[in-house]
């Protein structure tokens, strides 16, 4: 994963996770996230009974945000992404609950399971490098 999107994503705590309903209709949610740059994998945690918990078993397609823990309106920074949900007994997903309660230890005492989510790509959005510069990272690309 690019270093600089590496960094970024690093440095920030929340993100913005989009899914979709059997109708194609989109519903959003945040989460407290972990990024391994290595894999390319996502992590995060959510109530089994949660509204977007059931869109995800039904698609697992998912795409998402993720913008600076402290705004600024002079300066436009920010990550846009997709992926694709794993299922929870897939290889990728073994370690998940220990890499994310690692990086989030009162998660613990929060009842839900820790997802696993492949990127697929990242596209960094940072005014201050020039306009209309950005940064990808494709999966097939690695």
């Amino acid at each position: 994963m690019n270093e600089i999107i590496y960094r970024f994503i690093k440095q920030q705590t929340c993100a913005t996770i989009c899914c979709t309903d059997e109708q194609g209709i989109p519903y959003c949610f945040c989460c407290y996230y972990v990024v391994k740059p290595k894999t390319g994998l996502f992590y995060f945690k959510s109530s089994d009974n949660a509204y977007h918990t059931s869109l995800l078993a039904i698609n697992p397609i998912v795409a998402g945000t993720i913008l600076p823990d402290k705004l600024s309106k002079l300066i436009t920074k920010g990550i846009q992404w997709r992926g694709e949900l794993l299922e929870e007994h897939h290889p990728q997903t073994k370690d998940a609950d220990e890499i994310y309660h690692k990086k989030n230890p009162l998660a613990l005492v929060v009842k839900g399971t820790v997802f696993t989510i492949r990127l697929n790509i990242i596209k960094m959005t940072d005014s201050q490098f020039g306009f209309g510069k950005k940064n990808i990272w494709k999966r097939d690309e690695q």
